[in-house]
C-alpha cells in the first residue's frame, strides 16, 4: 500500500493522522533516550488558543488536528493526553466592532482581567472560551485544559522565567539571527488576510522600549503594571543577583519594582514563552498555522531557543492552512463577523463537521460552506456511510469516516436512527414551515418510516435551522395562501384536462409512491396512455409543461422542491384549494 491511503486486502489504510501519530511517538521515544529515561511516559499532544474573540473555524483546526492525532495514539494502546493551553494571560489588543468603545481602557490588560461587556461571564476570556468548550464537548473532544493566567500567577514558571532572563543575551542572539529571515505569510483569500492581521502568534519580540535602552530594549519578560494592570511597561533596570526588575508604565505613569523570584506579575514574550512551555510540559506534538511555519516565525525560532536555553527538543510539528466560510447568511453568535464551531453545529451534525477537518491534509485550505453546498455535503456523507458499512471497501476515505464518527471516550457520536436525506428534510421544512411533528408526519408519507421525531434527530433540527436561518428568502419556497384565480381563469383546454386528471386521482391520504405515479402519469392519461406506459417525446414535453404549471399555481415559481414531495407536504386539502378556481 502506498502513502496515498488505498488499501489492499490485509492492509490498513494510512492518512495524515497516522503519519503525525508516528512522528509524535517517535519524538517521545527520542526525547526519552535524550533524557536517559525509560520509555512509557504519557505522550503529550498540545494545542493552544488565545480567547481574544470568537474562536472561529480556523482556530478549530488547532483543536481538531491535535484531537485526531491523540485519538490515533490512544487507539494503539499508548498513554496519551491532549493538553490545551488557554492563552488568557495574553494582552487585550483592540476593541472589536460592536463593543462599547469605552472598553479601550482595558487595552494592554490580560484577557482574563477584562470584564465581559455582555455581562454573562466572569471575563472577556471566559466569554469566548465557553461556546467553544461546549462545541468541543458536542464533537466528542476531550482535553486537559490549562489557564496560562493561573499558571503564571501561581509561579509555575518561576524557574523558567529566571533562566530566560539570565540567558537573555543568548536569546537575543537567536532572535536577531532569525529577525532578518522573517517573511510574512501569503494570504490566499481576503478572509485569510484578515485572520493573519489579527494573529498574535508572531508579535514583535521586543518590549517596545527605545533603542538606547541597552540590553533591556528586548527584555524577554514583560511585567503587567501593578497599578493599572496593563502591559504598557518599560523595563528600566534589572538586578541579576536580587532578581528585582524596575519598570515604568507608559499608560498611568506608575513606577514599580517586581521581584521575579517571589512575585508573579507578568509573562515571557511569546517567542520565549512557547518553547519554555514545550520543555515544561514535555510536548511531543503540536501543530501551528501559517503564521508559525514561515522563516523567522515562532516555531523556527522556538526550535533553537528550547534547545539552547532549556535543553529540550521542539515537538513534532504539522503546519495547517486556513479554514474559511462560505454561503453565510447570518451568524447569530459570531460577534466580529466570523463563524464559529457553534455556528457550524447548528446545521452540521458533529461527525460531519469533524469529517471536514480530518479528510483533508492539514496544509489544504478549505471553506465550511453554509449555503447550498450543505445539501451536497450531507449527500456525500450519507454515501460514505453506506460505503463504510462494507468491510471490503475500507480505504483512506472510510478511515476518515471512522475517525469522524467516533471517539475513544464518547464512542459513536449521535446521528439519526432513521437517515433521511438532508435535501428531503430541508425541502419539507421549507414547504411546511411548521413544527417538527408536522415535518415528521410528512416525512413518513414520503417514504421514510419512523416512530417519532426523535428518530430523525439531530438532523431534523439542523435542516429546519438551515432553511430558516441560512437560506436566502429568494431561494425559499413560498406556498400560495390563496388560489391564483387570474391564472386559473386562463387555463388552456389541455391545462384544464391535466388539473382535472390530477384532482380526480388525488387521494385524501397522500403517500409518496402513488402521488409520484399520478404526477408523472397525468400527461400520459391525457394522451390516452396508461400511467405505467413509457413516455413518448410528446408526453415528456407535456410533463415539463405540466410541472411548470403546478409550480406556478402552488408556489408562484417555475421550479421548487420535487413535485411529489411538495404535494405530499402540502396535503390533499391544500392542493385542491389552490388548484380549484
Amino acid at each position: 500500500m502506498g502513502r496515498g491511503g488505498q488499501s489492499s486486502q490485509g492492509q490498513t489504510p494510512t492518512d495524515w493522522v497516522t503519519r503525525a501519530a508516528d512522528d509524535a511517538i517517535r519524538h517521545a521515544r527520542q526525547a526519552d533516550e535524550h533524557a536517559g529515561t525509560e520509555s512509557g511516559r504519557i505522550i503529550t499532544c498540545a494545542s493552544g488558543a488565545s480567547p481574544s474573540g470568537p474562536i472561529h473555524l480556523g482556530n478549530l483546526r488547532e483543536f481538531l488536528t491535535v484531537h485526531f492525532v491523540a485519538e490515533e495514539i490512544r487507539r494503539r494502546g499508548i498513554a496519551v493526553r491532549h493538553l490545551h493551553s488557554w492563552d488568557d494571560y495574553d494582552r487585550f489588543r483592540k476593541v472589536p466592532a460592536g463593543v462599547d468603545p469605552s472598553w479601550a481602557e482595558h487595552i494592554g490588560r490580560p484577557l482574563s482581567a477584562v470584564p465581559d461587556p455582555w455581562g454573562c461571564h466572569a471575563s472577556w476570556a471566559e466569554h469566548f472560551k465557553a461556546p467553544l468548550q461546549a462545541a468541543l464537548r458536542e464533537m466528542g473532544v476531550e482535553m486537559e485544559e490549562v489557564s496560562q493566567t493561573e499558571q503564571y500567577r501561581a509561579g509555575a514558571y518561576r524557574d523558567q522565567i529566571l533562566t530566560a532572563v539570565r540567558r537573555r543575551d543568548d536569546i537575543e542572539r537567536v532572535l536577531a539571527a532569525y529577525r532578518t529571515k522573517k517573511t510574512a505569510p501569503v494570504a490566499e483569500s481576503e478572509q485569510e488576510a484578515e485572520a493573519l492581521a489579527d494573529s498574535v502568534a508572531d508579535e514583535d519580540d521586543s518590549t517596545g522600549d527605545a533603542p538606547d535602552a541597552g540590553d533591556l530594549s528586548r527584555f524577554p519578560f514583560k511585567p503587567y503594571c501593578r497599578d493599572c494592570g496593563r502591559d504598557t511597561t518599560t523595563v528600566t533596570s534589572y538586578d541579576d543577583e536580587s532578581t528585582d526588575l524596575a519598570y515604568t508604565c507608559q499608560a498611568c505613569g506608575f513606577e514599580g519594582v517586581t521581584n521575579l523570584a517571589t512575585q508573579h506579575e507578568g509573562k515571557l514574550v511569546w517567542k520565549v514563552d512557547w518553547p519554555m512551555r514545550w520543555s515544561v510540559e514535555g510536548v511531543d506534538f503540536e501543530p501551528g498555522g501559517v503564521d508559525h511555519a514561515t522563516p523567522g516565525s515562532s516555531y523556527t525560532v522556538g526550535k533553537e531557543l528550547v534547545k539552547q536555553v532549556y535543553g529540550g527538543r521542539a515537538p513534532s510539528f504539522v503546519g495547517y492552512s486556513f479554514v474559511g466560510a462560505g454561503g453565510q447568511v447570518k451568524m447569530s453568535s459570531s460577534r466580529g463577523g466570523v463563524p464559529t464551531a457553534a455556528d457550524a453545529l447548528k446545521i452540521l451534525e458533529a461527525p460531519i463537521l469533524r469529517w471536514l477537518y480530518v479528510r483533508r491534509q492539514p496544509k489544504q485550505a478549505f471553506n465550511v460552506d453554509f449555503g447550498a453546498e450543505v445539501v451536497r455535503l450531507y449527500d456525500e456523507w450519507d454515501a460514505l456511510s453506506r460505503k463504510a458499512a462494507n468491510p471490503e471497501k475500507r480505504d483512506a476515505q472510510v478511515l476518515a469516516f471512522e475517525r469522524a464518527s467516533a471517539t475513544a471516550a464518547a464512542g459513536v457520536l449521535p446521528t439519526a436512527a432513521v437517515v433521511v436525506p438532508f435535501r428531503v428534510l430541508s425541502s419539507v421544512a421549507d414547504v411546511t414551515a411548521g413544527s417538527a411533528e408536522l415535518i415528521s408526519r410528512t416525512i413518513g408519507h414520503v417514504g421514510y418510516e419512523h416512530t417519532g421525531v426523535e428518530e430523525l434527530e439531530p438532523r431534523l433540527t439542523r435542516a429546519m435551522t438551515w432553511m430558516a436561518d441560512f437560506v436566502p428568502a429568494e431561494d425559499r419556497t413560498t406556498v400560495r395562501e390563496v388560489p391564483d384565480k387570474a391564472r386559473l381563469a386562463t387555463l388552456s383546454e389541455r391545462e384544464q384536462q391535466w388539473i382535472g386528471l390530477l384532482l380526480d386521482g388525488l387521494p385524501e391520504a397522500l403517500d409518496i409512491e402513488p402521488v409520484t405515479t399520478l404526477v408523472y402519469g397525468v400527461p400520459k392519461l391525457a394522451h390516452g396512455l396508461p400511467m405505467d406506459a413509457d413516455p413518448t417525446d410528446e408526453v415528456k414535453a407535456d410533463q415539463k409543461a405540466f410541472f411548470t404549471l403546478l409550480y406556478n399555481l402552488l408556489v408562484d415559481a417555475d421550479r421548487g422542491p420535487r413535485l411529489p414531495t411538495l404535494i405530499v407536504a402540502l396535503g390533499a386539502e391544500k392542493v385542491r384549494a389552490l388548484l380549484t378556481p
